[in-house]
């Protein structure tokens, strides 16, 4: 079979970051193998691929070149000054293109975040990715081209275009929870240091530091009730995002101890069990509600719930709502959809935990119902709609709130990250306000009353603080724009669509087909009668949909899973036990459906030229 080169369009964009202030071209990187990396710093599923690729940037040091190409969903994303400190908060060691008008993503059709382009040395397109797990695969595709290039004498080893920032100092780094201890002080995820911080109550004397070589970017904090505190034998559990564990502290000795996760992220969409035997995926909050720990597992887009025995050996998880589909549906709490759920707390009369789901700009809640838990949503609208605008909680928007508190009349603040704003919801009244703003990148709010009153303490994560806000009289209305995520719309006719999602399995693996099909899709439509036909979760990678002819516009959710094992080295054959690799991907794909337009569509999960 012929192979059919592309050549790699030029990276174009508003700027380059960690490169010196030089500017980046493809010309300047042939003869190495480049990795483009298409993310942006609001998405859970990039951060896993930017520590999935770590490994790959040290093996290859001077033969490959990574490169970010960041293409923003939201508005907060396009700030030149916001993406920089996201680069440094997420330790990116490589090049990134600044793409805020999704030039350089368009030019490579990405229609996913993340997305991983292969170009070879000579400068043509060799395979492209989409979603994670491809460590594997792509390390053994970059070792083919090395080896082809190296033969073919096309290949160079040297410095890449790489210049690391200076390391800046301040006392907190990109904080990102914050929790009242009892006596005046508070638990503050300090998440660039790696450590929980015991503050005093002028926020800005240390009275400890927890997790030293312990944590990786930790974020929820969490003040265990005093009975539960003195029977399991600590005070505080904190969710660590990076090492995908939830761990526990010990005030009086500083003592850190692991009660739930493995150190491995969870690659299926669900799990239960012995807590410290089932891995997690990027926790990021935590709340106690009916005497359990409720975990924000930001990575699978669900609750968990993690409940704690007097020995860590006998704690245990199970899932507590979602599907692990990306997406805002409300309803019976195990078909319910969320979008990286980041911010948790418990309401006053424990009726119900409020949710800060992030990539929805929602703000929701679980409860308890007569067959169980249930979820419910009160502002947002979906995916890919976002903005500043109070007034009716109907047509309220947020953009990517991360945290939550109860106010003491019973309404919720919301930390509405991306605007900058404290956000409120009054349940009575139906309506949106803001209490605050100019805030920098707030990710969590707590209510601290004393004898001088009542009022917010924020964290300000990209102001490396936590600061006190006071609680107006009189909120402020804003009607700020109402805005959509910058995508470019797929045009497909009404009726008969052919879907199909391209895999080819990396170099030494082959699908499992020895129990069935190890391939399975799963499609949804918003709204839900775009779809006539062929919504739901069957096997295979290609299926015919029957798309409305009354509906001009929405999004088709496609959710593929795909699982190849190794093979033999010198038969191919699979092993009885052979070691074996999930491979997945959620698309939301806009579309528009028009007379004439094409009756296919293509995606590609793991493609290679």
């Amino acid at each position: 079979m012929t192979r059919i080169r592309v050549r790699a369009p030029e990276l174009l964009g508003r700027g380059w970051l960690n490169t010196g202030g030089e500017q980046v071209r493809l010309a300047d990187l042939r003869g190495k193998v480049v990795v483009l990396d298409f993310w942006t710093f609001c998405c859970v599923n990039c951060l896993h691929v930017l520590d999935e690729l770590r490994p790959l940037e040290r093996e290859f040091a001077d033969q490959l070149v990574l490169v970010g190409v960041h293409s923003p969903k939201f508005e907060h994303e396009a700030d030149p000054v916001a993406l920089e400190q996201a680069v440094e908060r997420y330790a990116v060691h490589h090049p990134v293109l600044d793409d805020p008008e999704l030039t350089t993503w368009g030019a490579y059709t990405a229609r996913a975040w993340p997305t991983l382009v292969v170009i070879d040395p000579e400068g043509y397109i060799v395979g492209q990715f989409s979603g994670e797990g491809h460590a594997h695969g792509l390390t053994v595709l970059v070792r083919e081209l090395l080896e082809e290039h190296r033969a073919k004498g096309t290949l160079r080893t040297g410095d890449g275009p790489y210049v690391a920032p200076e390391p800046p100092a301040t006392a907190l780094r990109f904080p990102g929870k914050v929790a009242a201890v009892g006596d005046g002080s508070y638990l503050v995820s300090d998440t660039a240091h790696h450590e929980v911080v015991h503050l005093e109550a002028d926020l800005e004397t240390e009275r400890a530091r927890y997790g030293g070589d312990t944590f990786d970017s930790p974020q929820g904090v969490l003040m265990l009730p005093l009975d539960v505190a003195e029977r399991v034998g600590y005070d505080a559990v904190v969710a660590d995002s990076v090492r995908h564990q939830i761990f526990s502290i010990r005030l009086s000795d500083g003592q850190v101890r692991a009660q739930a996760g493995t150190g491995e992220q969870l690659r299926e969409r669900s799990g239960s069990g012995a807590a410290l035997k089932q891995p997690l995926s990027t926790p990021w909050d935590v709340a106690w509600w009916i005497d359990r720990v409720v975990i924000a597992m930001a990575g699978t887009h669900q609750l968990w719930a993690l409940h704690l025995a007097a020995d860590s050996k006998d704690n245990s998880v199970a899932v507590l709502a979602g599907t692990s589909q990306e997406g805002l549906r409300d309803g019976d709490a195990h078909d319910a959809w969320m979008a990286q759920p980041s911010g948790l707390a418990t309401s006053g009369d424990g009726s119900k935990v409020w949710i800060a789901d992030s990539e929805t700009s929602a703000l929701r809640s679980i409860s308890l119902s007569d067959s169980g838990f249930r979820l419910d949503s009160y502002v947002g609208k979906g995916l890919f709609d976002f903005g500043h605008v109070d007034g009716p909680a109907s047509d309220a928007l947020l953009q990517h709130p991360l945290g939550v508190t109860e106010l003491p009349d019973g309404s919720v603040a919301i930390a509405d990250t991306y605007n900058g704003a404290i956000r409120r919801f009054d349940p009575a009244t139906g309506e949106v306000s803001t209490l605050a703003s100019d805030l920098a990148e707030p990710s969590d709010v707590l209510v601290e009353t004393d004898s001088d009153g009542t009022r917010l303490l924020v964290v300000e994560s990209t102001a490396h603080r936590v600061t006190r806000v006071a609680i107006p009289a009189d909120a402020a209305r804003v009607s700020g724009a109402a805005l959509r995520t910058q995508r470019s719309v797929t045009e497909v006719a009404p009726g008969a669509l052919r879907l199909s999602v391209g895999f080819v399995p990396p170099t030494g693996q082959k699908l499992d087909k020895r129990y069935g099909d190890p391939t399975q899709l799963t499609v949804s439509a918003t709204p839900e009668g775009l779809l006539v036909s062929g919504a739901g979760a069957a096997q295979g990678l290609e299926r015919t949909l029957e798309l409305s002819g009354e509906i001009t516009e929405g999004v088709l959710h496609v959710s593929v899973r795909a699982a190849a094992c190794d093979g033999a080295p010198v038969t191919g054959e699979l092993p009885e036990h052979a070691a074996c690799h999930v491979y997945q991907q959620d698309w939301g794909i806009p579309v528009s459906l028009i007379e004439g337009a094409t009756d296919r569509l293509e995606l590609a999960l793991r493609a290679t030229d």
